[in-house]
């Protein structure tokens, strides 16, 4: 037996949480949705919650790394050049090439916390 979910969301944690609150207010175009500065920031997008948190003294340990971590927020965009130009602007423009898939185009990034950010554009906009 399992257990029945009623959402999900994607959290990150940065010691300093207001960097990528900032960057992801700019990069997506919106203000958080829920909002304390230092301690908590969620926005909505289609089909997600993205959450950002600075984690308690205590729990710094925990969440320190090498600035890599396993995840990638995987953005779906309808203009993949316009999306790259627009992380260019922010200054944090994608490493390499766009590569092209079976499922479409795409590129790869970093935010201010080092998170893997992979633009992708399917094609069927």
């Amino acid at each position: 037996m399992g257990f029945q979910c009623h959402a999900a969301l994607v959290t990150l944690a940065a010691a300093n949480s207001e960097a990528l609150v900032q960057f992801y207010s700019q990069l997506l175009g919106q203000a958080p949705q829920t909002y304390i500065p230092n301690v908590y920031a969620e926005f909505q997008l289609p089909g997600l919650r993205l959450g950002i948190f600075r984690p308690k003294e205590t729990q710094r340990t925990e969440f320190a790394g090498t600035g890599k971590s396993g995840i990638s927020l995987c953005l779906e965009v309808s203009d993949l050049e316009a999306a790259i130009a627009h992380l260019d602007a922010l200054g944090f423009p994608p490493a390499g090439e766009i590569l092209t898939a079976s499922h479409g185009r795409e590129i790869y990034a970093c935010d201010p916390a080092g998170n893997r950010l992979i633009l992708h554009e399917s094609g069927e906009f």
